[in-house]
């Protein structure tokens, strides 16, 4: 009976401890949240491999190999987890937690030492299995709490408990009252070392990943950017030149009406009128870049046989970079256009946008038709292309922008419909009179 308690104990505390596993690796690397089926298959085959590992008395360095291999093969199959991180991370956790298993059995074994009670080797490896995975459970339920938890914090709190594990272990060789092997704390001393080095590794590595992202997100931005104002410059330039001959023009006006040609003066002013049609009629938001980048991509729909329907309500002081709306604009208007011109009846090809305030928010909304539905996995939409348009780096950009707002980018779909939602505050937004 004792050692069936024992055996159900080890089994619990695997399960909590994969399970926390699952759980900081999913914020340090930021995975996808998985689907309900890919839920249970986690909790299943976590409950079969801790049962499978407490019965057959699998000796520690097996028992990290296997959890980090089930959790990182688990990670990248559902979460879409990057294979060589997740098992990075995953190692070091069971490292980690290992090491603190250890020292609080020490601990423990201390504690009964000092008291003058005989030392119970099991009870004191119970009593510290599941101390450290309360504290495991309990790091957890703090992180879910504290949703703005930076990622330096999170850097200061493991380099914090990798340091103090490196010092428990040296102060294990100080102390006389346990006699612990000089080659076990020799190992856990290597281990504490090569963790706190990892962590500082990995930070390394991520703000090297940061740097990079940034820089090719601005790439695209300048990209989409100099695309664009490069056009509504050649606009401008159209209407400067008509500016310039227009004393020409008003001469040639002139002779025809001189001349009783009313028609022909009707046309030529028309001709006149064209350039400065062409942009005026382009006045949405009042930011000239956006106003053309809407305008040249509704040109773009007309021609390609897309409906496209504008509604703007754009606030006078919205506060709002040029280059981050027309960023948010040109990706999710591109993506829009591309899918709705798949879709074989041309008359169900549409693409709307929507941008309203409510209160201090701005809201961006585009919908589009599409021909064929997007996938999804666990749950979650998976593109059916990679490294273009809204599902490669114009995703990014497009989240690059909004977080500079504070804000968030939602898609869904619906029947044959494509929606994608962006989301931005506008704490800095006056009272307008």
């Amino acid at each position: 009976m004792i050692h069936l308690f024992f055996l159900i104990s080890e089994i619990l505390t695997g399960i909590v401890r994969m399970a926390a596993g699952y759980f900081l690796a999913s914020h340090i690397l930021r995975m996808d949240r998985p689907g309900k089926r890919a839920v249970l298959t986690g909790i299943l085959g976590t409950v079969i491999l801790s049962a499978v590992l407490a019965v057959t008395g699998a000796p520690l360095s097996l028992s990290i190999a296997l959890e980090s291999l089930w959790m990182a093969a688990y990670e990248k199959r559902h979460c879409g987890a990057d294979m060589r991180q997740s098992l990075f991370v995953n190692i070091f956790y069971e490292i980690g937690f290992s090491l603190w298993i250890f020292l609080a059995e020490a601990g423990a074994e201390l504690v009964q030492a000092a008291s003058g009670r005989p030392v119970s080797a099991a009870y004191s490896g119970m009593a510290a299995g599941w101390t450290v995975s309360i504290a495991a459970a309990g790091l957890c339920l703090y992180i879910r709490r504290r949703p703005a938890l930076g990622e330096k914090d999170g850097f200061r709190l493991a380099s914090g408990l990798a340091i103090l594990g490196f010092v428990g272990t040296i102060s294990l060789s100080e102390q006389r009252m346990l006699v612990i092997s000089g080659d076990t704390l020799d190992i856990w001393m290597i281990l504490s070392l090569i963790c706190m080095i990892s962590i500082l590794i990995f930070r390394m590595r991520r703000q090297y990943e940061v740097e990079r992202e940034l820089a090719e997100v601005k790439a695209e931005q300048a990209e989409l950017l100099e695309r664009d104002y490069t056009e509504l410059n050649r606009m401008y330039g159209v209407n400067a030149r008509l500016f310039h001959d227009f004393h020409n023009h008003i001469g040639v006006l002139q002779r025809f009406l001189d001349t009783g040609k009313y028609e022909e003066a009707r046309h030529y002013l028309s001709e006149l009128q064209q350039p400065v049609r062409n942009l005026t009629e382009q006045s949405w938001t009042g930011d000239e870049g956006a106003d053309y980048l809407i305008g040249s991509k509704k040109a773009a729909a007309e021609a390609a046989g897309i409906r496209m329907e504008v509604q703007v309500e754009y606030p006078r002081h919205a506060n709002l970079h040029g280059a981050d709306l027309c960023a948010i604009l040109g990706n999710l208007l591109d993506n829009a256009l591309e899918a709705a011109e798949k879709v074989p009846d041309p008359a169900q090809r549409r693409v709307s946008l929507t941008i309203r305030r409510i209160y201090r928010m701005l809201v961006v909304k585009v919908e589009n038709t599409f021909a064929q539905e997007p996938m999804e996995r666990d749950g979650r939409l998976v593109s059916a292309k990679s490294g273009q348009g809204l599902h490669g780096w114009g995703i990014r950009s497009v989240q690059a922008a909004a977080e500079k707002y504070d804000g968030t980018v939602q898609t869904s779909f619906e029947g044959n419909v494509f929606r994608a939602v962006v989301t931005l505050s506008l704490p800095d937004l006056r009272k307008e009179t």
